[in-house]
């Protein structure tokens, strides 16, 4: 009988263990600290400072980055300043992130998110804002979008939910309720009826197809699709096809200025 309940009891300890350790799982932020003094600004919130990097920050139609979940998003600002030299690019650090204080969660992100957002309104009062959202920060940029006025949204390796990415990693563990950062971007982006530009990696190795195909079929407009079929997850952003995605797609932004 003790041995009956032998499995049950090494089951429930894993399950606990994931409960406990879940957002080491998914913020890999120590590997991306950086010099403070190699950031452009700084955010103050909760009595913390987020710091991140601002380029072109006087030209006209910003574009705000939500970066991946062990991404170091200062080599992502030189690309972007190369792909858009006409137009303001801002970057922040998730908390626990390059330099930026605090520990990361879903709430937390969320509402740096949606003050970083405001502040950069602020600086260019009446202009249209676009997001890009790249894997974790597809999630960050959902619900900017969802609770913000977002112009154009890029959507690199989304998912719909991070509980059930999870749960595609862990099929025998009850992930549906030990995640409590769920990042439910499907649910996010069902009223969002702006142009939506969805980048996706053929060998993705962390999101599974079917992620990414459930998050697109829960958009209310029908978005641009650009499947890179030899791309992974981590190669996609240095594809040549990925920066001509990007382009293109806010192009048609630039074009209307």
């Amino acid at each position: 009988m003790a041995m009956l309940g032998l499995p049950a009891v090494v089951y429930a300890g894993i399950c606990g263990l994931m409960y406990a350790k879940q957002r080491d799982l998914i913020y890999y932020g120590q590997h991306t600290r950086v010099d403070p003094a190699s950031t452009d600004f700084v955010l103050e919130r909760e009595g913390l400072q987020l710091r991140g990097w601002a380029v072109n920050p006087d030209a006209p139609r910003p574009l705000l980055y939500f970066g991946g979940n062990a991404e170091r998003i200062e080599a992502r600002r030189d690309q972007l300043a190369r792909l858009f030299p006409d137009r303001s690019v801002y970057l922040l650090a998730y908390r626990g992130f390059g330099a930026s204080d605090g520990q990361p969660s879903e709430a937390a992100l969320f509402g740096d998110a949606l003050s970083f957002y405001d502040r950069v309104r602020a600086a260019h009062p009446g202009q249209p804002i676009d997001v890009i959202g790249c894997s974790l920060g597809s999630g960050v940029a959902s619900h900017v979008a969802s609770q913000r006025p977002v112009a154009r949204l890029a959507l690199v390796t989304p998912f719909d939910s991070l509980a059930s990415v999870a749960q595609s990693h862990y099929p025998l563990l009850p992930v549906g309720w030990l995640v409590r950062d769920r990042f439910e971007s499907a649910r996010w982006l069902a009223g969002y009826r702006g142009p939506t530009l969805v980048v996706r990696a053929g060998l993705d190795q962390v999101i599974p197809a079917g992620n990414t195909d459930r998050l697109i079929a829960a958009l209310a407009t029908p978005p641009t699709v650009v499947a890179l079929s030899q791309a992974d997850h981590s190669s996609i952003g240095a594809q040549p096809a990925f920066e001509q995605a990007l382009r293109e797609f806010f192009a048609v932004a630039d074009a209307a200025r």
